[in-house]
């Protein structure tokens, strides 16, 4: 087996060897190259104490010089080379809190987390793989090194990175890893919630979102936070039920409604031992492109809006994604069209690339939910060609194209302050039911 490896990742190897040190690439570059994925990033592992590294290359970041990690620089990349080590005591359940170097790779590759992450490869000596990594990639198998217990012990959120392996990579964690996964759920409390969240949306973001049912089955979700547990919980505390319609501030029908759906079809029952149903968790829409506000907006679509958005500051997401998945889920069954006066009106409560993202988000919707839902495809298709109409005849849907601004209206007697803003969103109201009434002489008119 030959792995191709980037010059500058090469040359660091070379350099260690020629000075009598072993260096070997390891871990997730190496699964990714047997899978033919494209690595995220090349790190090193070597016999060499970080100090020696130091006097190998010129170079050089102390990143993580207590644990034996020195970033080397080459040009305007940085590379981790890691000395081989033993990890010590994980009293806080998320990092050791001491580590040992060693001169053994064998005892490097054993404390990682899982068998195709403990893999080590350079061009002479070929691929190491002490504990059957290459076997568990063929079979796709997640599977820890050695104790399954012991690894979650060490740091938990190695729990939620089985998930997210498992999902990225389609697959199956094996039993005693499975089973050991439920026993240390609780240690969850000691990850942080940005780690959190960064493991969800590399699940969410991968080609199997609905893996993250597991974060339910296996007593992870109660760590996530509260609501994001109970949010799809069918018990009598609150949670939401199955087939439950969430109101609409509007008043509006969702559109739509009618639309019927085979039992099981909008997602997964997750049981809990007695039997009884727990959580009902709507599946994920594959084919909702993989972009962070998307695929949370598809998970989090059956809540109501200020839940989601609880869920996601819970998680310390960005506002500006927040945001968007709100907009979504808000927006998710208003009902477009057929005139387009009302499809201006969506239009001009959001960014235009976020109004095709929800376009696009209930197109996928209603594609997944049954092939009786012809009629909301055939309608959600007439409305992206009225989208398309608006968008040519360049009708105005926003304050920025609107024929007039604050100025013309407090020259026309409207006194500066509060009653300006709502002189403005009275005019874009008029426009917006009939965009011909857009010009400066109509709108002055029509002030009052």
């Amino acid at each position: 087996m030959e792995i191709k490896i980037p010059a500058p990742a090469e040359e660091i190897l070379t350099k260690l060897n020629d000075n009598g040190y072993e260096a070997y690439v390891v871990g997730g570059c190496v699964r990714d190259m047997i899978l033919g994925r494209e690595p995220g990033d090349w790190d090193i592992t070597t016999s060499a104490l970080p100090e020696q590294v130091k006097q190998v290359f010129r170079r050089t970041v102390d990143t993580g010089i207590q644990h034996g990690t020195v970033t080397v620089m080459m040009g305007d990349e940085g590379y981790e080379v890691t000395t081989y080590r033993i990890d010590g005591e994980y009293a806080d359940g998320r990092h050791p809190d001491s580590v040992t170097f060693t001169p053994s790779l064998t005892e490097d590759l054993k404390r990682r987390d899982f068998t195709i992450n403990a893999m080590a490869y350079n061009g002479n000596t070929g691929l190491v793989d002490e504990f059957g990594g290459m076997d568990d990639l063929d079979r796709g198998i997640i599977r820890c090194v050695g104790e399954p217990m012991d690894r979650f012990s060490e740091d938990a959120l190695r729990i939620l990175r089985a998930i997210r392996f498992s999902a990225q990579l389609g697959f199956t964690i094996e039993g005693r890893t499975y089973e050991a996964i439920r026993a240390i759920a609780p240690n969850m409390v000691h990850v942080s919630k940005e780690r959190i969240q960064v493991e969800l949306t590399k699940l969410l973001l991968s080609p199997n979102p609905g893996h993250i049912n597991m974060v339910y089955e296996t007593g992870i979700s109660p760590y996530v936070s509260e609501t994001f547990h109970k949010v799809y919980c069918r018990e009598e505390d609150g949670g939401l039920d199955e087939g439950k319609q969430v109101e609409r501030e509007d008043g509006q029908r969702p559109e739509c409604a009618d639309r019927q759906r085979p039992e099981g079809e909008n997602g997964r029952q997750v049981e809990r031992e007695d039997g009884k149903p727990f959580f009902v968790i709507p599946a994920i829409p594959a084919q909702v492109p993989p972009v962070r506000h998307m695929r949370w907006a598809a998970f989090l679509r059956k809540c109501p809006p200020d839940e989601a958005v609880r869920i996601l500051k819970d998680l310390k997401l960005d506002n500006d994604t927040i945001n968007r998945v709100r907009t979504l889920v808000s927006w998710q069954d208003y009902r477009l069209g057929p005139d387009k006066y009302s499809i201006r009106t969506a239009m001009s409560r959001m960014e235009p690339d976020l109004f095709d993202d929800l376009l696009d988000f209930r197109m996928c919707l209603a594609q997944m939910e049954s092939e009786g839902n012809k009629t909301c495809q055939e309608h959600l298709a007439h409305t992206a060609m009225l989208v398309d109409e608006i968008r040519r005849d360049g009708d105005c849907i926003s304050l920025k194209t609107l024929a007039v601004g604050g100025n013309d209206i407090i020259k026309a007697g409207v006194k500066p302050g509060k009653e300006v803003g709502l002189a403005l969103a009275r005019l874009l109201e008029m426009v917006l039911e009939e965009p011909g009434r857009n010009t400066k002489e109509y709108l002055l008119q029509h002030l009052v």
